[in-house]
């Protein structure tokens, strides 16, 4: 059912199933390179000559340390800060040559050269002789057919590999094709490289198209003669159960092959028994095998597909007819090692397993398509992924050659991974501009040529007058919004005081496709500095380094892993409320986290909860993930985090189930627990729980008059007789309560504070934050790099130490939380790095480019007198906010106690300079 247009692109990929009649020399091994760097090797005569400088290939000059060595320092600076740092760089033409010995018995056949992936272009050259035009792509095999140079003996192979860029599809040098930002722009040559001989007939391409609901496979096999006399033979069709190995469906038909042509042959096979369905929970494989036999020629391929059906009803997402939800993150060729991606199985089983251990089963390639082998994985793993073009461009339809390249570009990924089931959605590019006239034009001729997957012309865009709904034709729609709203948290959680019930009904209404959230979360961790031994490889992190050295020189070394620890676990917070938030919507069939694993480049991103080698930080584990990120999720609705004690606690209980099959008769229950002290707990009316989103499951309402000091307690749902909970924290304080001032002057008036200091009493001078010097205070972390968007707030959370006595009557952990919204929101963070002495009580995390002492809680001893200094508001409408009353009379029991002893403060004076003039 693939149209004629795609043969001779299919003609190209040949190589990448197995074919049983070809002989195979590999050529890894030593090598000889030399850098082109003036671009006169053409004119010199380098095509047919040795060079001096061994180099092991598969591999890049990176790997061979040849290039330009760095010579960079670990600074807090542009470049250093803004990716990982090459140990040594090329770009341009570099030339690889190696002697071949052709054995006797290859000669009359077909001899095929494959080099798995380089970037960008090749030209090739057998005995300094040119073996056609040039390859050029980026995302699949460059094949060069040398039948009429390399007959039996002695030859010289050269391949002269050019990373130079060829078209403008990567805007700045962000695609993650083309970047140093993530994968560098190496040169060389990675993965299979070999020389494959081929009999009289071979098989150009075999072509798999499932049909889920009528238990057959559609099997489209193209075969090429060379004969000059024509051919007859027989075909045989044999699927196979890759679990079992038994044979499940086979047909013999005849063949006739015409001298020097193609012949298509189309069989649909009906698979014998129970058909085996692909999916994330039954990730099984079939094996089908083609074989052509006649006029003493043989030839035989086989090619590995899952019976898996995907399509859109409406706004839902259907695998096999059942609705799925994208539970999923981003991969942007982040391999620190290599700067390049994987070829192997076992390279990626890494990245794949970990997506699953945390609860993902869908992987998003922006701006670029992996190497075979990840397909492999993913598809014995149950893993859906979206690939996209080796783009990310605002000249969309500017250049007719790129456009070319883009329409050829995505025929070769089709026909190289097609057949993979994993290989479910497919874009053309993240954020691309302007012209969608030919986006979409481009998109309709992927989705004719091979409609076995579900298409969308760019993922998201910023284009005026696109983006904020999908396109006409669009299969499916990644975006960060609509034109009714935000469908992610990222552009509400900071400026809406937190709520539990809110979803993004109102933004997908009347949605007409399946939608997926755009790059949801991007909330910037500190960089984690235990990890730098780990660059073992081809970077060096001169940006980890650089934070290193500037935190030794300030003194603050020792402090990195809170400042990591606190700014995760807020991180992890708001991812939690994210995917809840998506999972809660009716109208959204997934999301896709920017990341759940670090992005080293724009500016060092680090907004993972694992790092980039896909290592936990240990801010939360993977099984805490799942408990809000799996197959099934018990969720719940509820108004607030913060509570007074002459309150109810009123929540409604759902479930978000895209697990295999329904719960018929399903128990819920659900507990609120101060520790491990239950102080109510119930149960719902067992019901069937559908596949799907299930609202309205049953309520909880429990009084909290029983609470009567100052409590964080712990709301928990569990699916009874599964591993399915959640859980949530919620806060109570005494109602009624006021501050119990003693021996404390409270004051607002900078004047009068340093006067009652001097009189030797105990001040809490608590400013009009708006009226100080500092950082604006927000509850969100800094969004995405400090690096890539420098006009934001600095500050990454709280940090404190909830055993200090201040916090006795004010229960918190070490980080920032929901109950810390308010107090963040009307705050501004003091920048204490000129006072000496004291100590912060409340710090705020600084971001990584400046590094500097933030607190809005600050207490030491000024002359006879002890002063605290908060920067958040603890005067305003406090019958409004019990978290701040709260907070207040902790801070007075603490002040009022003997546990009260602060440390002198050197240079008081020097308060004066944290007010506004």
């Amino acid at each position: 059912m693939r149209k004629s247009l795609l043969i001779v692109v299919l003609a190209m990929c040949a190589a990448c199933a197995e074919q049983k009649n070809g002989a195979v020399i590999d050529l890894s091994g030593t090598w000889t390179v030399a850098l082109d760097s003036t671009d006169t090797g053409l004119s010199n005569g380098w095509e047919n000559r040795a060079f001096a400088q061994p180099i092991q290939l598969p591999g890049t000059t990176d790997d061979a340390g040849i290039g330009t060595p760095c010579a960079l320092d670990a600074k807090l600076e542009k470049p250093q800060l803004l990716h990982l740092t090459r140990k040594h760089s090329y770009i341009g033409p570099a030339w690889y040559t190696r002697e071949v010995e052709i054995p006797e018995a290859w000669n009359g056949r077909r001899i095929e050269l494959g080099l798995e992936r380089v970037v960008w272009t090749t030209d090739v050259w057998v005995d300094g002789v040119k073996a056609g035009p040039g390859e050029r792509s980026l995302t699949t095999p460059h094949r060069y057919d040398l039948t009429q140079w390399l007959t039996p003996g002695r030859h010289r192979l050269t391949v002269r590999v050019d990373n130079r860029k060829k078209y403008d599809l990567s805007v700045r040098n962000l695609a993650h094709a083309y970047t140093d930002d993530t994968q560098i722009i190496w040169n060389g040559i990675v993965g299979e490289m070999s020389l494959t001989a081929f009999g009289t007939v071979r098989f150009v391409a075999i072509d798999v198209t499932p049909d889920v609901g009528g238990g057959q496979v559609e099997v489209a096999a193209t075969l090429k003669s060379v004969s000059p006399v024509p051919v007859g033979g027989e075909l045989r069709f044999e699927v196979t159960d890759r679990t079992t190995g038994k044979q499940v469906a086979a047909r013999s038909v005849p063949c006739r092959l015409e001298p020097g042509s193609e012949t298509g042959m189309n069989e649909t096979l009906r698979l014998d028994g129970d058909v085996k369905l692909w999916n994330e929970f039954t990730p099984n494989l079939y094996e089908v095998t083609v074989a052509f036999d006649g006029g003493g020629n043989r030839a035989e391929r086989s090619e590995v597909f899952g019976m898996r059906s995907i399509a859109a009803d409406g706004n839902r997402l259907l695998v096999n007819g059942t609705p799925a939800f994208m539970r999923g993150t981003l991969e942007c060729c982040i391999f620190p090692l290599t700067g390049y991606p994987p070829t192997d199985p076992e390279g990626w089983e890494k990245v794949f397993r970990t997506a699953k251990e945390w609860g993902l089963n869908h992987l998003r390639f922006h701006s670029w398509c992996p190497p075979k082998a990840a397909f492999e994985v993913a598809d014995r793993l149950g893993m859906y992924l979206q690939v996209e073009l080796p783009v990310w461009t605002l000249n969309i339809g500017a250049d007719s050659l790129a456009t070319a390249f883009m329409y050829e570009e995505g025929e070769r990924m089709l026909a190289a991974y097609g057949n993979h089931p994993s290989f479910c959605f497919m874009s053309l590019g993240n954020e691309l501009q302007p012209d969608f006239g030919v986006l979409n034009a481009m998109r309709s001729h992927f989705q004719r040529i091979d409609p076995r997957r579900l298409y969308t012309a760019s993922s998201f865009t910023f284009e005026k007058g696109h983006g904020v709904w999908p396109e006409p034709g669009d299969d499916f729609y990644v975006t960060q919004w609509t034109k009714k709203g935000w469908v992610r948290g990222q552009g509400v959680f900071d400026s809406e005081s937190p709520r539990f019930d809110r979803d993004f009904s109102q933004a997908v209404g009347g949605m007409q496709v399946p939608l997926i959230t755009h790059e949801i979360g991007q909330y910037a961790v500190y960089p984690d500095l235990a990890e730098i031994p780990k660059y073992t490889g081809v970077l060096e992190p001169l940006n980890f380094k650089a934070v290193e050295n500037d935190l030794k020189a300030k003194g603050l070394l020792q402090k990195a892993p809170a400042y990591t620890e606190a700014s995760g676990r807020l991180a992890a917070i708001l991812y939690k409320e994210e995917i809840e938030r998506a999972l809660k919507t009716a109208g959204i069939s997934g999301f896709q986290l920017l990341d759940l694993h670090d992005f080293p480049g724009q500016g060092t991103a680090l907004v993972g909860l694992l790092d980039a080698f896909w290592d936990s930080k240990g801010v939360i584990t993977a099984e805490r993930f799942r408990n809000f990120c799996s197959p099934v999720t018990p969720l719940l609705r509820f108004a607030k985090a913060a509570y007074t004690n002459d309150e109810h606690f009123l929540a409604e209980i759902e479930v978000s189930n895209y697990g295999e099959k329904a719960l018929p008769g399903q128990v819920v229950g659900w507990s609120v627990a101060d520790g491990g002290t239950v102080l109510a707990e119930g149960t719902l009316p067992a019901r069937d729980l559908a596949v799907g989103y299930n609202a309205a499951l049953g309520g909880i309402d429990v009084p909290l008059a029983g609470v009567e000091t100052a409590k964080a307690l712990t709301v928990r749902v569990k699916l009874d007789g599964t591993p399915y909970e959640n859980s949530w924290s919620i806060w109570v304080y005494p109602a009624g309560i006021g501050p119990q001032f003693g021996e404390v002057v409270y004051t607002r008036d900078f004047g009068e504070a340093r006067r009652r200091v001097a009189e030797g009493r105990k001040v809490l001078f608590n400013p009009d934050w708006r009226k100080l010097k500092g950082v604006e205070g927000k509850f969100v972390p800094v969004f995405w790099s400090p690096v890539h968007f420098p006009a934001q707030a600095g500050s990454m959370g709280v940090l404190c130490d909830p055993d200090h006595p201040v916090f006795a009557a004010f229960p918190t952990a070490m980080h920032s939380d929901w109950q810390w919204w308010d107090l963040c929101k009307r705050s501004v963070a003091m920048v204490t790095d000129s006072i000496r002495g004291g100590t912060p009580l409340v710090e705020m995390v600084d971001n990584f480019t400046n590094n500097r002492r933030l607190a809005t809680l600050y207490e030491g001893r000024v002359g006879k007198g002890e002063l605290v200094i908060a920067s958040f508001d603890l005067q305003s409408d406090l019958d409004d906010r019990p978290v701040a009353r709260q907070m207040l009379c902790s801070i007075l029991a603490y002040m009022n106690s003997d546990r009260f002893d602060p440390e002198p403060i050197a240079n008081p004076e020097v308060i004066g300079e944290l007010m506004k003039q």
